[in-house]
C-alpha cells in the first residue's frame, strides 16, 4: 500500500498538466482511485461557492472483509474547501470535514452486528483542473471517530470492542473526475 501511494503521488507531479488560469467551471464530479484498492467505492461533487470557498459531499460504499468477518456499508463525508489563491477548484486547499458511517457487520461467530461512528477531521489537498476540464485531487488528512459497536454473541457479551471504529484515523486519496 505505502509502494502504491507512493507512485500516485511521484507520477501526479512529474505529470505535465496545463492548468487554467482560473477556473469558469462550479462543479466538480469525481472518483477517488485510492479507495478501490481497499474495497471501497466513494463519489464527490464539489461546488464553489466564491472565489474562496467550495463545499464538497461523497459518498461512499465500503464492502471489506477480515477473516471471516465482512464489514459493509455506506459513508457520508462534508466538507467545507478553502483556497488561499482566488481560483476555487483549482489549487491548494485546507478542507475540515465531518464524517458518518453505518456499517453492517456480518460475525462469523455471531451473525450480524452494527456499526455507528461520527467525527471530523481536516485534509490538505492540491486539486488540478486542466482546460478540457479533466481533474486530478490529492488529498491526506486526520480526523477523530466516536462509534457504537451493538453486536453480541450468544453468552452477550460484546463480540468487537468499539476501540476498532474509534479514536484517531488517517485519509487519504487521489481522485480523478471531470469539472462542469
Amino acid at each position: 500500500m505505502k509502494k502504491l501511494l507512493l507512485l500516485v503521488v511521484v507520477v501526479s507531479l512529474m505529470m505535465p498538466v496545463k492548468a487554467q488560469e482560473t477556473s469558469t467551471e462550479k462543479n466538480v464530479l469525481k472518483v477517488n482511485t485510492l479507495a478501490l484498492v481497499l474495497g471501497t467505492g466513494s463519489i464527490f461533487y464539489e461546488r464553489a461557492f466564491n472565489d474562496h470557498m467550495s463545499g464538497q459531499l461523497g459518498f461512499g460504499y465500503l464492502n471489506y472483509g477480515k477473516g471471516d468477518d465482512r464489514f459493509s456499508g455506506l459513508f457520508l463525508t462534508p466538507e467545507l474547501r478553502l483556497y488561499p489563491k482566488k481560483n476555487a477548484i483549482d489549487g491548494m486547499y485546507v478542507a475540515p470535514y465531518l464524517r458518518y458511517n453505518g456499517l453492517t457487520l456480518k460475525v462469523e461467530s455471531a451473525g450480524k452486528a452494527t456499526v455507528s461512528s461520527i467525527g471530523g477531521g481536516l485534509a490538505l489537498g492540491r486539486q488540478w483542473v486542466t482546460n478540457s476540464g479533466f481533474t486530478m485531487d490529492l488529498f491526506f488528512g486526520g480526523h477523530y471517530m466516536s462509534a457504537s459497536v451493538k453486536a453480541e454473541d450468544e453468552s452477550g457479551d460484546d463480540v468487537y470492542d468499539a476501540g476498532l471504529f474509534d479514536g484517531f484515523g488517517i485519509r487519504i486519496g487521489f481522485a480523478l473526475g471531470f469539472a462542469f
